[in-house]
């Protein structure tokens, strides 16, 4: 697809001092909302029959404009929307919004018609088309042809979305988020979510970028964003609907089965310390509790603590923060003992704190719980606290918890959240109050620990923004028409990943007459083999052995019955080569593994848009049915590799479980990237790989691999060789 020249840059678009503003009825209502929010530069009406519009005088034509605008809003039919386009980029204007449906979104007409655009905004910079537009609420401007629920600000956070609808109803919102962006961009025809996210990083009263994505279309540009923001403290929290479709349908491996478009953006986000979120409720609060937190820094523990008058609420946050992987550490004895002085004997302290309601309406007592219990410098502290309803009821002593517990933040300097459990329990009035104070006013609890969980996550990566491994330029297979793809067998795909380093077992491949006679040469324990293994040569092979019939034409070997393990001598040996003399003239006799501790599968897949990746997870048989696995984007390292094997269900095995052996987690971690490091170097002729099962074996301390690749499937569009 035509792309035009990269902006150089959008800060005319982003703080115009002149707008021109192009069409009929919703022309008007942008203008109306530009005026109720006070812009104080040039507003320039462009209609063909209009003399004034809200009162300003109106232009019949971009021609007859006095100047070039820095910002234009086009609220025109798709034609005539390529037409304006073309005249201000003529015209020398600092960027377009293009309101218009009818261009790609349609079909191959419309696609047809957002070339016409992009070449006639000839490198200026475009938003759209298809999209609502932008509503700037530090500046005042509305290009927007609606109503909307914001107001202005000094400072805030931005929100980018694809769906105008989903960015009209987040600015309704009345959870107190401090809005200062709201910006959707539709098609994407020109600038896109890494200009949009460059460009906010350079205003300063910008406190956090949200995004509702449907689909990147540059994912190493995107990267280059992200990366951006990190490291200048920005956080990025993404909603993200819908998924990618693959350029073909991939079927041959396991790995495939493990990794698709949804787990390629978590390893994305994950990666570039990008929040993910479900839902916008939870953009919101997560949103909220990152503006609040900003000027603090990174948060520097998953530790919480949680104050509430109930021990149902109490278990509630228990609940969630365990399913979330926050941390509730047990109080410190001297706070503890504080507590109970302050709460009574009858009040059992703990965290998370039911207090009761033995100090309700006690400002001092209030303060000195509170107080201590934020003295033990855990890294988010939350008050549950729902007010009643203020259309029937009374709030005044709710009023004194909520005072009791702002100073106690106040005193300790700590990071303090009030949160209600559900989001009508906290009225909107007070969240600019708490703000105002330094306190995040949560709505909703599971949405507040969700908000948290993703703040330690950024948190993390920020401090390890320097190991981040950055993405490459995508190298996809080629691209050639009807190209053919070839399956390498078991033996080809070994061999070409033992270069790479890959521990492979000791082994040798042999005809049908071959295999017959070398049964009993095994059984006499008298034949030199040679291993890939680092090119040694002579090395004995041992009964138990491995049979298995060598075909391109079997990738999956075990449904076939093309795999014999454990034989024990030549009878065996010669009674599994008659059972598999059907299937191929070329069979592959091995060392069968000892002290297995586990059975890992390592894979790599191709993605039009994120290129190779790589899935760790638990292999052997199993690997549909558990599940178990992470995915990684290429390149990545050994501190990558590691925390995603830490991060499988399948981990405690490798450590050593209920006394049982464990592996040599280095070896592991090497062996794997040695797989990734074939990915990398093959990324433009491969088109997946499995290894299933990577044995990981038993540390016994003696020399010698803990690890062995027992299977093996590369398909590629260059032959093995």
């Amino acid at each position: 697809m035509l792309r035009p020249a990269n902006p150089t840059s959008l800060e005319r678009l982003f703080h115009p001092q002149s707008i021109a503003i192009v069409g009929g009825k919703s022309a008007l209502e942008a203008i109306e909302q530009c005026q109720k929010l006070g812009f104080s530069g040039d507003i320039w009406p462009i209609h063909p029959s209009h003399t004034t519009m809200a009162g300003l005088q109106c232009y019949p034509d971009v021609a007859s404009l006095p100047g070039a605008p820095d910002a234009c809003f086009i609220a025109v039919p798709a034609l005539a929307t390529i037409e304006v386009v073309a005249e201000l980029a003529k015209k020398g204007a600092g960027g377009v919004i293009c309101y218009a449906s009818g261009f790609s979104e349609i079909g191959a007409i419309g696609q047809e018609r957002q070339e016409q655009l992009i070449k006639a905004a000839n490198g200026m910079p475009l938003l759209g088309p298809n999209c609502y537009g932008m509503v700037n609420y530090l500046d005042g401007f509305a290009l927007w042809p609606d109503q909307h629920g914001g107001q202005r600000v000094s400072e805030g956070v931005a929100i980018i979305t694809q769906s105008g609808n989903i960015g009209l109803n987040l600015t309704m919102q009345t959870r107190g988020l401090p809005l200062a962006y709201m910006i959707t961009v539709g098609n994407k025809a020109g600038v896109d979510f890494p200009e949009m996210i460059e460009a906010l990083l350079e205003d300063p009263k910008i406190t956090a970028i949200g995004m509702h994505i449907e689909g990147l279309s540059n994912v190493e540009a995107f990267s280059k964003a992200a990366l951006k923001a990190l490291q200048k403290g920005i956080p990025l929290v993404a909603l993200k609907s819908g998924s990618s479709s693959k350029g073909a349908q991939i079927t041959m491996s396991h790995t495939s089965s493990l990794s698709g478009a949804d787990q390629l953006y978590d390893a994305l986000f994950e990666r570039f310390g990008i929040g993910r979120v479900y839902n916008p409720s939870s953009l919101i609060e997560t949103l909220k509790f990152l503006h609040v937190s900003a000027k603090r820094g990174p948060l520097t523990s998953n530790s919480i603590t949680s104050a509430s008058c109930s021990g149902g609420e109490a278990s509630l946050v228990a609940d969630l923060a365990q399913r979330h992987g926050l941390d509730m550490p047990d109080l410190p004895t001297d706070i503890e003992q504080e507590l109970v002085d302050i709460l009574g004997e009858k009040v059992n302290v703990a965290n998370p704190l039911d207090y009761h309601t033995y100090i309700w309406g006690d400002i001092a007592a209030s303060t000195a719980a509170f107080t201590g219990l934020l003295k033990t410098n855990f890294a988010v502290h939350l008050l549950v606290l729902d007010y009643p309803r203020l259309d029937r009821c009374k709030a005044d002593s709710w009023e004194t918890t909520l005072s009791a517990y702002i100073q106690a933040a106040k005193n300790t300097g700590q990071m303090a959240c009030i949160v209600s459990s559900m989001p009508e329990g906290l009225p909107e009035n007070l969240t600019a109050r708490l703000m105002q104070e330094g306190l995040a006013p949560m709505m909703g609890l599971e949405e507040c620990i969700e908000a948290i969980a993703c703040a330690v996550k950024i948190s993390h990566a920020r401090l390890q923004v320097q190991q981040i491994p950055i993405l490459n330029a995508v190298a996809l297979p080629s691209s050639g028409a009807q190209q053919t793809v070839y399956t390498w067998d078991e033996v080809q795909s070994k061999k070409a990943l033992a270069a790479f380093g890959l521990p492979i077992p000791t082994s040798k491949q042999l005809s049908l007459p071959q295999a017959r006679l070398f049964a009993a040469e095994l059984e006499a324990n008298t034949v030199g083999v040679h291993s890939a293994n680092g090119g040694v040569a002579n090395l004995a092979m041992h009964y138990p052995v491995v049979l298995k019939a060598v075909s391109s034409q079997l990738a999956h070997k075990t449904e076939a019955g093309a795999v014999k393990l454990n034989i024990k001598n030549s009878s065996e040996l010669l009674t599994a080569l008659d059972q598999m003399a059907h299937l191929s003239d070329q069979f592959l006799i091995e060392e069968m593994a000892q002290n297995m501790v586990a059975e890992i599968i390592v894979g790599v897949t191709q993605d039009p848009q994120f290129g190779p990746s790589l899935t760790i997870g638990a292999g052997g048989i199993l690997v549909e049915i558990l599940k178990d696995s992470k995915t990684l984007l290429l390149p990545t390292n050994a501190q990558e590799v590691e925390n995603a094997l830490m991060g499988l269900r399948m981990a405690p095995l490798l450590k050593g479980y209920r006394g049982k052996p464990a592996t040599s987690i280095p070896q592991v971690v090497k062996a794997i990237l040695s797989i990734a490091d074939f990915a990398q170097q093959n990324a433009h002729h491969l088109q997946e790989l499995d290894v299933n099962p990577l044995m990981a074996l038993a540390d016994t301390g003696q020399s010698g691999h803990c690890v062995v690749a027992v299977d093996a499937l590369i398909r590629s569009t260059r032959l093995a060789g």
